[in-house]
């Protein structure tokens, strides 16, 4: 018999990184806010790679701590190994990765949700969402009881009718054992989402004790570690090193005759698999040419001795995966703690959600995550801290916050999850901006603090203190523009031995910095007047002064791009009664719904001169409703 449990402004299910954000978001914005979790135990918990960040994903952890988040604080306390990838290449793509304890990682974030005000963590599965009339939505717990929530943010991970996949063995499960959500895909399903198959795998853990590290190549942090969060005080230090090997022709062999084993190409998995993260054996059949795979062998914290095999992903069964294991050096005696999955789950096609992550045919329900069709840790968190933001501003009655694709990385992914859908997990990389000169991690601050402020998730002592790095950057740049630096000996062996033109007259450092042969590092020397400040904030004038002229192109391409997205379109626009557009236009344009003309130019299937039609129809009609 059911029984009334409670009521709710928003509610959260499931308190994976997704559900973290959503929960902490509202609850901070003063909404009184449940977070529902099948198993305490597994609040924050990180089931695939003990990291955080990552090419494009660093991005958006320093994003998500721009507007207020948790995530990117949590993973500096919690940092075992700090790395800045891609330094070799244009600042547009450096991103921060970070080896966590992973343990350590879910009790802190367990802990932050336990004493946030506003918020109430709670172990349940649950089972069925209705809508009543008055629009109020009902979650039903597998033990009856029914809690009443003005706004629901589904975030289920990879929970939501899991199921595990070891060679010829399969079981219902969430991650790392824990029990799925087996029951409230139905009720999903009957209250007219659709939802679709998704397919994620995670390597083994192995004994660090059982490895030769000592014969394999070592993976330092940074010397100088820079933080995920603008709040982080005081230096970080490096902990752990990591480790490199490299599969071979015998591991290759050992994977192809067993293939027949392997669940994927069995026809036992049905869920499409991630595109960009494919398993060893994906991996050993579509690049069949490669000779060898790179594997980073990482640490999964302090307190344990289990070592993480990244890039190793298998569904292969338990007695391959030992045999490949065993065939790549430094692993010849490896012990396998915990043999490498694939786990099958369920999530919807986000075409059904607007910008706001919300379903516009349930008002209330939002969506957040691996729920939406993504993958990753950092993916998930993003969209969580959106779907909390905007969950609770319906509450409280206030405008919807929907960011575009010029203000963040945020804004790039859930654009393409509610433009063009997901046909199999999304993940985020840097080539997926066409503005990532201008949203790059270590602007993050300055493109996203003050909307941080005005939603309400930034405090008074850390805007005081982003208003200060602007002043100091403002000033930074005068000093660069007045500074005189005079022809010398010494300034010209510096510019010939960086293969750059001498100076006969004096020229003002930030022409000198303008070269890309010469950097704040280069001119030290000669730059006795350069105060003694933040590495970073130099860093950001660097980019700026010599990436003028491009980003300043950028600049114009996304005042372009903001002038179709102020075109708005009509709710209740019908696309089949528009002359002119060609019939895949009409089918994508009636299945998206998009909210403007820009977001209509991003559909797949709308093409440039559909995109023209909408145009001169939108005017048309813009000039009957004037008459």
């Amino acid at each position: 018999m059911e029984y009334q449990a409670g009521n709710y402004q928003v509610a959260v299910i499931g308190a994976g990184h997704a559900g973290i954000e959503a929960g902490l978001a509202a609850a901070r914005l003063g909404c009184q806010t449940a977070v529902f979790t099948i198993n305490m135990d597994a609040v924050g918990n990180c089931p695939c790679n003990p990291s955080i960040g990552g090419t494009a994903k660093g991005h958006l952890v320093r994003e998500i701590d721009a507007l207020g988040g948790e995530m990117g604080r949590t993973a500096d306390e919690c940092m075992l190994q700090m790395r800045m990838l891609n330094r070799g290449k244009g600042p547009a793509v450096h991103s921060l990765r970070a080896q966590i304890d992973r343990r350590k990682y879910q009790d802190v974030m367990k802990h932050k949700l336990e004493l946030q005000e506003n918020l109430h963590l709670r172990q349940a599965e649950i089972t069925e969402l209705r809508q009543r009339q008055d629009g109020l939505w009902e979650l039903v717990t597998r033990m009856n009881g029914v809690f009443v929530a003005e706004n629901v943010i589904i975030a289920t991970g990879t929970y939501l009718g899991g199921r595990i996949y070891i060679g010829e063995v399969s079981y219902e499960s969430g991650p790392d054992g824990v029990f799925p959500a087996a029951f409230l895909g139905e009720s999903l399903k009957k209250l007219g989402l659709r939802l679709r198959r998704f397919k994620t795998g995670t390597p083994a853990r192995v004994l660090r004790s059982s490895l030769h590290l000592e014969e394999l190549e070592r993976q330092p942090g940074d010397e100088r570690v820079v933080p995920f969060s603008y709040d982080t005080a005081g230096e970080l230090r490096n902990k752990e090193i990591c480790y490199i090997s490299w599969t071979n022709q015998r591991t290759k062999e050992i994977i192809l005759q067993n293939i027949h084993r392997s669940p994927l190409y069995g026809g036992k998995i049905e869920g499409v698999g991630p595109r960009y993260c494919p398993s060893l054996e994906d991996k050993i059949v579509r690049f069949a040419d490669k000779e060898r795979h790179q594997l980073f062998i990482e640490p999964c914290g302090e307190n344990t001795e289990e070592m993480y095999l990244q890039g190793m992903s298998s569904s292969l069964p338990e007695e391959v995966q030992l045999q490949f294991y065993h065939s790549i050096k430094g692993l010849e005696d490896a012990l396998v703690m915990r043999p490498a999955y694939a786990i099958e789950y369920d999530c919807v096609d986000p075409l059904q959600m607007n910008a706001t992550l919300e379903f516009p045919d349930f008002p209330g329900l939002f969506g957040a995550g691996q729920f939406n069709g993504s993958s990753g840790y950092e993916e998930a968190a993003a969209q969580g801290l959106v779907a909390g933001i905007n969950a609770a501003r319906r509450s409280l009655g206030e405008s919807p916050l929907a960011l575009d694709r010029a203000s963040s990385y945020i804004g790039t992914l859930i654009d393409d999850l509610v433009t063009k859908g997901a046909s199999d997990p999304y993940r985020m990389m840097t080539s997926r901006s066409e503005y990532r000169l201008v949203l790059r991690q270590d602007n993050a601050d300055e493109r996203l603090t003050p909307l941080g402020r005005e939603i309400g998730l930034i405090s008074q002592q850390r805007w005081e203190r982003f208003q200060e790095k602007q002043a100091l950057k403002k000033q930074e740049l005068a000093r660069l523009k007045r500074t005189v630096i005079a022809p010398s000996p010494e300034v010209n062996q510096i510019l010939v031995s960086r293969e750059t033109q001498p100076i006969s007259t004096g020229v003002r450092l930030i022409d000198l910095l303008k070269r890309p042969q010469l950097s704040y590092e280069s001119l030290a020397s000669v730059d006795p007047t350069r105060p003694d400040w933040d590495p970073s904030l130099f860093e950001q004038v660097e980019v700026e002064v010599k990436y003028e002229g491009y980003i300043r192109r950028q600049q114009a391409q996304i005042e372009e791009m903001r002038r179709l997205e102020g075109k708005r379109l009509p709710k209740d626009a019908d696309y089949a009664s528009i002359g002119g557009l060609r019939l895949e236009a009409r089918e994508k344009l009636e299945k998206v719904r998009p909210e403007n003309i820009g977001q209509a130019s991003r559909i797949s299937g709308v093409s440039p001169a559909d995109i023209s039609v909408l145009l001169i129809w939108l005017s048309q009609k813009q000039g009957e409703e004037q008459k």
